[in-house]
């Protein structure tokens, strides 16, 4: 690693000297959900790897071994506008196209990856897997509309596995096998092995002419971006339409039943 790691609330950015910088979701004990803080943070890192010609790809990882990220943290707090045409959703600005990084981002995965975690991962170019590493959405369970979730991984599965994982909440996981059977992800990996993987692919990335890298990527990007923007602007009014009140959310979570079904 390079001298110039960062270490923000939640969240860890090192840039080595081949030109990748390593990003890792740093909350471990809370199977790296994030905060506000963490959020903002991460948001603020794609912005400044926008203007560091350092960076030429990037991997995103969770610390320990047992999540990649949960999404957002349910102790977190978010005010909400009254108004129903209105939503603040504090993880829509966390990935890095939302920031307008055109930089390619490889996500390495192992443990749970779920909820919140769609946001990152479909806004990565691929996703390297441990075999560890599993995929679910709990937000019909907890009586929440699963939008933004859901439009990315449309868009990353093929529709029936998208709807099924939805669906399903946490009745069901996706295995790291059927996840790299069905695309959802590029390469499996042994347990703890993912960011070695991810740092390999990136560094043969990040010595290619970051011109045409750049250009590579936005164009891989346009090929689907009318549809996917279109499906946002959605979502906001499908969440204030559909999701129950906190409260009952919140009575649901404690209720929810631990057992699931590994496919």
């Amino acid at each position: 690693m390079s001298g110039d790691g960062r270490r923000g609330p939640g969240v860890r950015a090192e840039v080595r000297t081949d030109g990748v910088a390593l990003v890792t979701l740093d909350r471990p004990e809370r199977h790296n959900a994030l905060d506000l803080a963490a959020a903002a943070e991460l948001a603020a890192i794609w912005r400044r790897f926008r203007f560091d010609d350092a960076v030429r790809a990037v991997v995103l990882t969770g610390a320990g071994d047992r999540a990649f990220c949960t999404g957002i943290d349910r102790s977190a707090g978010v005010p909400q506008p009254a108004s129903p045409y209105s939503l603040d959703d504090p993880l829509r600005d966390t990935g890095p196209k939302s920031a307008d990084l055109w930089k390619p981002v490889i996500a390495a995965v192992g443990g749970m990856a779920c909820g919140g975690a769609f946001y990152l991962l479909g806004e990565a170019e691929f996703v390297v897997a441990a075999e560890n590493a599993t995929f679910f959405d709990p937000h019909t369970t907890y009586g929440m509309v699963s939008a933004y979730e859901t439009i990315h991984m449309a868009q990353r599965m093929p529709f029936g596995e998208a709807s099924r994982t939805a669906l399903m909440g946490t009745a069901e996981r996706l295995s790291a096998r059927r996840a790299y059977e069905i695309g959802l992800v590029s390469e499996l990996t042994a347990p703890g092995e993912a960011v070695a993987a991810a740092l390999r692919a990136a560094a043969v990335i990040a010595g290619y002419p970051t011109e045409a890298v750049q250009g590579t990527v936005r164009a891989l990007w346009a090929a689907k971006e009318a549809a996917r923007e279109r499906a946002l602007s959605l979502a906001p009014h499908l969440i204030s339409l559909g999701n129950l009140p906190p409260e009952e959310q919140a009575r649901l979570f404690t209720s929810r039943q631990r057992g699931h079904r590994l496919r």
